[in-house]
C-alpha cells in the first residue's frame, strides 16, 4: 500500500503570539500557501529482526531506522514523535519520506505541516477516524506535550483546514476556526500581490523569545502589548471580508509593528533591511512571518500595479547572498491524504 499527505505552510500570521498557553485568548487570521510538505508511507510485510519504521527526511538527507517501541528521540524528534500517537499493525512495515520545498527555519510553520501530514497518513493507515480538528489538535499535542516546546495552536489548525482562516481562541488551547472565503479574482489579486521572502537563517526562539514569554507570564501589564496583535487580526479579517487589500496591507503593517513592541529584535536586523528596501519600492503591506527574531521570512503585499514586482525581487536578492524569494501560491486546501490505488484524493 501506499500513502501520500500533502499539507500547505502558513504565511502572514495576523495575531499570531495571541494563539498561546501564556496568551489566554487569542485572535488569529492567517494564509495557507503552497509549496506543501509531502509525505509517503510504503508499507510491505515487515521482515523478522528488522525496524518497523525506516525514515527519510529528505530536507535533512537521513535515512535511518526506527522502532515503534523506542524509549527516546534518536535523529527527528519531530517526526519520530507521531508515530507515538499510533498502534501500528506489528506485522507491517513502514518506509516513510518526509519533504519540504520550504526552508527549515523559515518561520511558515513547517514543523506544524510535517506533524499533520505524519498523522493524516497515519490516521488514513488505520480505520480513519480523525477529523481535520483532532489531527491539529495532536499535532500540537506532540509540541507541546510530547516535546516540552513552546507552541501556539495557529500552525496545526492552519495545516489541517488550508485556506484563509479566522482564528478564535477562547480558552487555550481550544479555538473555533471561521474561512474567509473570497471571490476567486480577489483570490487571484491576494495571490499576484503576495511575496515571501526568506532571510536565509533559520529562526531563532532562544534568548529573545523566552524574555518575551518571560514578562507575557509574570507581568499582567505587560500583556497588554498582545492587545494590538489581536486588533490586527481582527483588522485583517474585516479588510479582507470587504475585499480591501489596501486595509489587509495596513493591518500586517500594524501587526508587525505590535511584535517590535513586544521585543525589538523580534524585527531582526535582516528583516529590517527587506522592509526598507520593500518601502522604497510602495509595498502596502509587510509582515515577519511567525514569532520574529534573527531569522525567519517577511511576507509582501505589493500594490496594485505590481509593476517593479520583479525588480524588487532581484534586488532583495542581490540585496544580501542568503536572501531568497520563495515562490508560493494560496492553498485552498488543507491536509489532503489519499491511497495510491486509484482512489481519489480527499
Amino acid at each position: 500500500m501506499i500513502i501520500k499527505c500533502t499539507a500547505p505552510i502558513r504565511i502572514c500570521d495576523l495575531g499570531g503570539w495571541t494563539d498561546t498557553w501564556f496568551a489566554g485568548t487569542g485572535k488569529v487570521l492567517n494564509i495557507a500557501v503552497f509549496p506543501p510538505v509531502e509525505v509517503t508511507v510504503v508499507t510491505r510485510p515487515k521482515r523478522a529482526g528488522e525496524p518497523q519504521i525506516r525514515i527519510h527526511a529528505e530536507n535533512y538527507q537521513d535515512v535511518y531506522d526506527l522502532s515503534s517501541d523506542a524509549k527516546s528521540w534518536t535523529k527527528h524528534p519531530l517526526i519520530e514523535a507521531g508515530f507515538k500517537l499510533f498502534q501500528l499493525p506489528p506485522a507491517l512495515h513502514l518506509d516513510v519520506t518526509i519533504y519540504s520545498a520550504a526552508p527549515a527555519g523559515a518561520s511558515t510553520g513547517t514543523s506544524a505541516s510535517v506533524s499533520v501530514a505524519i498523522l493524516g497518513a497515519l490516521d488514513l493507515l488505520g480505520r480513519r477516524s480523525l477529523t481535520s480538528h483532532e489531527l491539529a489538535a495532536k499535532a500540537h499535542y506532540i509540541e507541546s506535550h510530547l516535546l516540552k516546546l513552546q507552541s501556539g495552536i495557529q500552525d496545526q489548525l492552519c495545516a489541517a483546514y488550508g485556506g484563509i482562516n479566522y482564528l478564535e481562541m477562547t480558552q487555550y488551547p481550544e479555538a473555533s476556526v471561521s474561512p474567509i472565503d473570497l471571490p476567486e479574482e480577489l483570490a487571484w489579486e491576494l495571490e499576484s500581490r503576495l511575496l515571501l521572502i526568506y532571510l536565509g537563517k533559520p529562526h531563532s526562539s532562544s534568548a529573545v523569545h523566552e524574555s518575551v514569554i518571560r514578562r507575557l507570564e509574570k507581568s499582567p501589564k505587560f500583556r497588554r502589548y498582545l492587545d494590538p496583535l489581536r486588533a490586527a487580526a481582527e483588522a485583517g479579517k474585516e479588510a479582507l471580508l470587504r475585499g480591501d487589500l489596501t486595509a489587509f496591507g495596513e493591518a500586517m503593517i500594524e501587526n508587525t509593528a505590535a511584535q517590535k513592541n513586544l521585543h525589538p529584535d523580534l524585527v531582526g536586523e535582516r528583516a529590517r533591511q527587506v522592509l526598507e528596501m520593500a518601502r522604497r519600492y510602495g509595498v502596502v503591506g509587510y509582515k515577519v512571518n511567525g514569532a520574529g527574531g534573527v531569522g525567519g521570512s517577511v511576507t509582501l503585499l505589493l500594490a496594485g500595479d505590481a509593476r517593479d514586482k520583479h525588480e524588487l525581487i532581484q534586488r532583495l536578492e542581490n540585496a544580501h547572498a542568503d536572501f531568497r524569494h520563495l515562490p508560493i501560491r494560496l492553498a485552498p486546501h488543507g491536509l489532503r491524504r489519499w491511497r495510491s490505488d486509484d482512489t481519489p484524493p480527499v
